[in-house]
């Protein structure tokens, strides 16, 4: 019989991603004991092993490439690049080998332990965990958090053994370059591994099931991406399902329905990236009395609390959105609420990013969002083709758009398109977290030239200062 190891801790933590390890620092931090618990070597997750760190490092490699193609119109041109797969491989791995380390420092210096496993609840207050070896550790706690991620949803009818279908994970490994790659689903995921293999060579076909690539977002803000993609890309397929994918010969059939799609298109590769789902199965929930809701996803208040008191949940195991810095704020807020300090996650919006190029990012309501909600809204548009700072740079393709509630004039959402929108979009947040209006925006001075003025642009429209652009009729 395998001896059973038993430790004790203040706070447990099941998973070792960006939400799980920013509750055991935070927990750590404030004096409780904290066990981290992973099943995979690396504590990260799969944001910073496979997902959101890898990506990030490629799709620069992506831009750098792209810049270099597009600066002949400055009158520069260069040869065409010599792409060394296995150094580009190396340098992501390098990356994530940094960030994971220093994860690793940052649980040492904080007394943190990080315990190798896969843990399941045994009861209220103890978590078996099961070591490669079958070695088995019970934590006994007096509070625990599941953090315990997600993982790809998996088309039915499709053979995932074939080295040529793949999913993000597959998509990061850098394997190969395939001449043709099929991608099904119009997401931030599925576009973002596009930019980054039509980048390196590869022809890019898009298929999405929806009327419009990132469906959550406002179609004006995905316009400017839909233009250069559309001049970029072999397909671009909207309104469009799989029917099915012929593995039996040498290249893939993938056959398609939709009303401008084709009835087939052959590819090398085909990359599945049609959401996510949590890994909330298999966790010995039943045995605390939690039941899962019908996405499979563990119900919490406002403090990360589930029904059974002392347990938390956070991340994509509770909900959508499913990201990284919902996450972390999550386990922050879990505990804090642990060690006994009045903290609940009540943001009063979680922004979104899709890392293409151009960049696309959101917050707070859109226009489909309000119009259902049947709010009235005003909306200032500032188009980059306006903007010194996009022209100087050849990004004029893109947008700022912000929304203001038409009773009380507070901002109510904003979409930026176009380069570094991402980075752009904080400044939206914090407006709407201080409960800003059109003036307080327009006369905040902006840097002159930014592409950040183009925020404050879309506020000068509304409060009728704007001077670069003329100002709506009233």
């Amino acid at each position: 019989m395998t001896d059973i190891k038993e430790i004790t801790a203040d706070f447990a933590v099941l998973g070792g991603g960006p939400g799980g390890y920013s509750a055991a620092f935070r927990a750590a931090d404030l004096g409780l004991s904290v066990v981290l618990i992973e099943k995979h070597e690396r504590i990260g997750g799969v944001c910073l092993n496979v997902g959101c760190i890898p990506s990030k490092t490629l799709l620069h490699a992506a831009e750098v490439l792209r810049e270099a193609e597009e600066a002949e119109i400055f009158g520069i041109t260069f040869t065409k690049p010599d792409i060394n797969l296995d150094k580009l491989r190396n340098h992501k791995d390098g990356v994530v080998d940094t960030l994971t380390s220093g994860l690793k420092k940052l649980a040492k210096a904080r007394k943190a332990a990080i315990l190798q496993g896969f843990g399941k609840f045994l009861d209220k207050q103890t978590i078996e965990v099961t070591a490669e070896n079958g070695e088995i550790t019970r934590v006994v706690f007096k509070h625990a958090a599941a953090a315990v991620g997600s993982r790809p949803v998996r088309i039915p009818g499709i053979d995932y053994d074939d080295e040529r279908i793949w999913d993000s994970t597959d998509a990061l490994a850098l394997k190969n370059i395939p001449a043709r790659l099929l991608v099904i689903g119009g997401g931030i995921i599925g576009l973002e591994m596009a930019a980054v293999y039509h980048a390196l060579g590869s022809e890019i076909t898009l298929v999405e099931m929806m009327d419009q690539l990132i469906p959550p977002a406002d179609a004006d803000i995905v316009r400017p991406l839909m233009q250069v993609l559309k001049k970029r890309y072999a397909g671009i397929y909207t309104s469009t399902r799989v029917k099915a994918v012929d593995q039996s010969g040498t290249v893939l059939k993938v056959e398609l329905e939709g009303k401008k799609a084709p009835e087939s298109v052959e590819a090398d590769a085909v990359l599945v990236s049609v959401g996510r789902q949590p890994n909330t199965a298999g966790l010995g929930l039943e045995q605390l009395g939690i039941d899962l809701d019908e996405k499979g996803f563990i119900p919490v208040d406002a403090s990360m609390r589930t029904r059974v008191p002392g347990i938390f949940a956070i991340g994509d195991a509770v909900g959508n959105p499913m990201l990284a810095h919902k996450a972390v704020h999550e386990g922050k807020t879990a505990a804090e609420a642990a060690a006994g300090l009045p903290a609940e996650f009540s943001p009063l919006t979680i922004p979104s990013v899709a890392y293409t190029d151009p960049e696309v990012a959101w917050m707070g309501l859109t226009e489909k969002d309000a119009e259902a909600r049947g709010i009235a809204y005003k909306k200032g548009v500032f188009p980059w083709s306006a903007s010194g700072r996009a022209l100087s740079s050849s990004s004029g393709k893109g947008i700022s758009k912000v929304l203001f509630d038409s009773e009380t004039g507070r901002i109510l959402g904003a979409g930026i398109t176009g380069r570094n929108a991402g980075e752009l979009i904080a400044e939206a947040v914090l407006a709407l977290e201080m409960g800003s209006d059109a003036e307080d925006i327009s006369r905040t001075v902006h840097a002159h030239p930014t592409l950040a003025e183009t925020f404050a642009g879309a506020a000068e429209m509304i409060h009728g200062s704007i001077t670069d652009l003329l100002p709506p009729k009233k």
